[in-house]
Order: C-alpha cells, then sequence, then structure tokens
C-alpha cells in the first residue's frame, strides 16, 4: 500500500536576492518530520521551489502526497505553466526568454513523476498553524546564516 503523507513547505528571504531559507514540515498517520536550510545569497522563490524539492527527496519511496504551500508560484507553476515550459525547451510562453530557476523546476520535475500528488494552496501569515510552523523553520534559517555571515 501507498503511504499517504502530507507535505507543508515554505521559503523566505532576507532581501530579494538575500539570505534565504526554506522550511519543510513532513506528516505520515501520527509520525512528524522537520526539515530546514538555507543559502547565503538566493531569492524568496528559489527558497520556496527549494522546500518541496527537499521534500520530496526525503521520501524513500512513492507516496501519495498532499502538498501544501503558500507560494503561488509554486502552485501556478507546477498545475499551470510547467507542461508548456519543458513544450517550449523550458522557454517562457512567449517563446523569448529562459524559465527563471529552470533548475529547480527540472529537479522538482523529475521529483514529482515518483510521486501521486495533490497539490493545495493555502493562504499565508493567516493562522493556519502547519504553515506557521515552516514559515518559523524558514525564518530561522535565515537569522542563523545571517549571525554566521555577520560572525565572518
Amino acid at each position: 500500500m501507498t503511504p499517504r503523507i502530507e507535505i507543508f513547505t515554505d521559503g523566505a528571504c532576507s532581501g530579494n536576492p538575500g539570505i534565504g531559507g526554506w522550511g519543510v514540515l513532513l506528516r505520515h498517520k501520527d509520525t512528524e518530520k522537520q526539515l530546514s536550510g538555507g543559502e547565503l545569497n538566493t531569492t524568496n522563490n528559489r527558497m520556496e521551489l527549494t522546500a518541496v524539492i527537499e521534500a520530496l527527496q526525503a521520501l524513500k519511496k512513492p507516496c501519495n502526497i498532499t502538498l501544501y504551500t503558500d507560494s503561488k508560484y509554486v502552485m501556478n507553476g507546477i498545475t499551470e505553466w510547467l507542461a508548456n515550459w519543458k513544450k517550449n525547451g523550458w522557454k517562457t510562453s512567449h517563446k523569448n526568454g529562459d524559465v527563471k530557476n529552470v533548475d529547480l523546476w527540472q529537479a522538482l520535475d523529475a521529483l514529482v513523476q515518483r510521486h501521486e500528488i495533490r497539490f493545495v494552496w493555502i493562504k499565508g501569515h493567516a493562522g493556519h498553524a502547519q504553515n506557521e510552523l515552516v514559515d518559523s523553520l524558514a525564518r530561522a534559517e535565515v537569522e542563523k546564516l545571517k549571525q554566521s555571515a555577520d560572525k565572518a
């Protein structure tokens, strides 16, 4: 039987570009696992995508997933834009420019093929407990990196 997993993701950035962080909550039945990380020079959109990628990479076998994100960029990209980007050779809909963050979109596309995923958009900063948790994980990574950069 395919495991049913809930995933909550978020990204944060101090400056855009700037120091960024991402946070993930994986939930299977009564078990939860938190993941987080960050980068010194990145964007909010890259951190939102990285959170989803890291969550999916953490799964050891194909799963039935409900993935919650507050990122319209991730939602629209995965549910509306991705098929055309691939069809257009990773060019924008007007075929006059490269898709931004193509490295991450290609990684996400490969990971999505392994699972059955339902993407759900939730409003950020609206009191949703799990979204607030992953937001705090992402922001904590930003603060950690800021402190490390200040010491250097």
